[in-house]
């Protein structure tokens, strides 16, 4: 039939209609005339009122009238309102798969891609996955091009792979996003070497995100969050490194990769050291040796790791376990390594200065002792051990310690006191010109041979042998050598510590003073009664016996 006998069958339809409406059969019957004109909407609207007459009769025909009409409006790119048809056909005949697939179609084609993956997991929750679905899903994640949608994009191409290990379009997904990860690698390559690190980080995640199950690329990520001090996001990428190679090579059943896997802990191991080192230089050694004991824990064979530990147990005052750290240290490192050997010495020199001022004199001479050995340029431990000894009446040994202080130190201000003490009525020429010094001198040199590697130390045993014992002139008393006896930065300044000498002994002008004050009270008195009194302090350069140099010294007494 031609267009105009449709109309005109449209119109006489219509009449019919007016006469008998309750007639299912003219409603069809215009209705397909409609849809020869192709007017859908006429035709949708006779149908839906046969449909009232005789419910459920027509809903196959009215949905596919839909179809046609939102197959119309793609054609002709009205893609919203083609969707809207395709809706009106699902509901009018729901579980139609065609329907639910051209309402899709539709969203993509608009650039709904959002609306897509909403729709795509409505599929899945109610139909349940299966590989197309995961396939979908897959390019939909693709097209959106997110951070966390490509990761789902990834998670869904293995899903699928795991349905059919065979199928070419998840294969081919996935060899995209393996190129596209390893593209965005090298470039995170490349801005790392040239120094622009948030740049690679940037590269690097977007490495990630198109593969999430590479170790080596936590890795690389956990190396740059450490060069840029990020440590906790440096250690979380570098443990789930450190799983994804264990849950890998129990999945395949091989050992494989082991090169890899040491590198990973090595870097995990080296994190927890910077990380423990920004603690330590910010005052948080507690938090600072936890990480030392997680990196210990990984690593045991590396002896800076029990150097360090040994500096944080030393700030919190845990003597004992520092120097524990530090004799590790020194089984593991070469034979009089300086960073152990200085180490040690302060600690020594430390446990002795606890042992003196508990009174225990003897141990205390063996501590300091100890110290010297590990570090014999050190002016300041001869002094301390000299204090022991003569606490401990060990007089020779005191002597000869003083010698060796005359030695390394001739300006340290506790030498007066100490010669009066140990050397009375001696000046220091004298002192180190005797024998006994000149021995106590060769018994130094070897001990500053025997560790000649440090360079500090080398240059003092070059001082000591300029160094003319006889006759000294005063530019050679005045002259410090450099370096000899520095203490390491962890140390506490113990300059100013007298280990509880007696004023009389260390201080002259405060024991004028202090005697002065004392007699004062009966100075008082006796002139109150009339008597003509002075009181004259006088500082002996022994103790018991007056030596020589009193009548020297107090002439009108003689």
């Amino acid at each position: 039939m031609e267009k105009s006998q449709y109309e005109k069958a449209v119109i006489c339809f219509s009449k019919a209609i007016t006469l008998k409406p309750e007639q299912t059969e003219m409603y069809v019957s215009q209705a397909e005339a409609y849809l020869q004109l192709c007017d859908f909407q006429s035709a949708a609207t006779c149908y839906k009122r046969a449909w009232l007459l005789e419910p459920g009769a027509f809903s196959a025909r009215l949905a596919f009238i839909y179809y046609l009409q939102g197959q119309c409006l793609f054609d002709r790119g009205c893609f919203l309102e083609a969707l809207e048809a395709f809706r009106k056909a699902a509901e009018v005949k729901p579980g139609c798969r065609a329907y639910e697939l051209r309402s899709l179609a539709c969203l993509s084609a608009a650039g709904h891609h959002t609306d897509c993956l909403k729709l795509v997991n409505d599929w899945m929750v109610s139909h349940g996955p299966t590989l197309d679905l995961y396939i979908l899903r897959a390019r939909l994640h693709k097209l959106l091009n997110q951070v966390t949608t490509t990761s789902q994009c990834y998670q869904d191409v293995k899903s699928a792979l795991a349905l059919n290990p065979t199928c070419p379009h998840a294969a081919a997904l996935l060899d995209h996003l393996q190129e596209a990860s390893e593209r965005a690698r090298q470039k995170a390559v490349d801005r790392s070497l040239t120094g622009q690190l948030p740049e690679a980080l940037c590269m690097i995640n977007i490495a990630l995100e198109n593969s999430p199950e590479d170790a080596k690329l936590y890795l690389f990520r956990g190396v740059l969050y450490r060069w840029l001090k990020d440590f906790t996001a440096a250690i979380e990428d570098l443990v789930q490194a450190v799983e994804l190679k264990d849950e890998r090579a129990v999945r395949d059943g091989n050992d494989e990769g082991g090169s890899l896997q040491h590198e990973e802990n090595f870097q995990l191991v080296l994190t927890y050291n910077a990380f423990a080192v920004e603690c330590f230089s910010k005052g948080l050694y507690a938090e600072a040796t936890l990480l030392l004991n997680k990196a210990i824990e990984e690593e045991k064979g590396q002896a800076c790791l029990y150097l360090n530990r040994g500096d944080c147990f030393f700030k919190q005052g845990e003597w004992t376990f520092a120097l524990h750290d530090y004799q590790q240290a020194e089984e593991m490192m070469q034979p009089d390594d300086p960073s152990v050997r200085l180490r040690l010495a302060v600690i020594y020199n430390t446990l002795g200065s606890h042992c003196f001022q508990d009174g225990c004199f003897q141990e205390a001479a063996e501590m300091f002792s100890l110290a010297v050995k590990y570090n014999p340029a050190a002016a300041r431990y001869y002094e301390n051990r000299s204090k022991a000894f003569r606490k401990g009446l060990h007089f020779d040994g005191a002597r000869a310690d003083l010698i060796c202080l005359l030695i390394l130190d001739p300006t340290n201000e506790e030498l007066p006191p100490m010669m009066m003490s140990l050397f009375p009525g001696c000046s220091e020429s004298d002192v180190l010109s005797s024998p006994a010094a000149q021995a106590v001198k060769v018994q130094l040199m070897e001990n500053m041979k025997a560790c000649s590697s440090s360079s500090d130390q080398q240059r003092l045993s070059e001082k000591l042998q300029k160094i003319t014992l006889v006759s000294q002139s005063s530019e050679s008393q005045s002259e410090e050598p450099s370096g000899a006896g520095g203490e390491l930065t962890l140390c506490k300044q113990t300059g100013g510590e007298h280990f509880g000498e007696e004023p009389s002994a260390d201080r002259i002008e405060k024991a004028f003073e202090k005697k002065l004050a004392k007699y004062q009270g009966r100075l008082e008195d006796s002139r109150k009664r009339g008597w003509k009194a002075n009181c004259y302090p006088v500082e002996v350069g022994s103790r018991g016996f007056a030596g020589r140099s009193l009548a020297k010294s107090t002439p009108c007494w003689a």
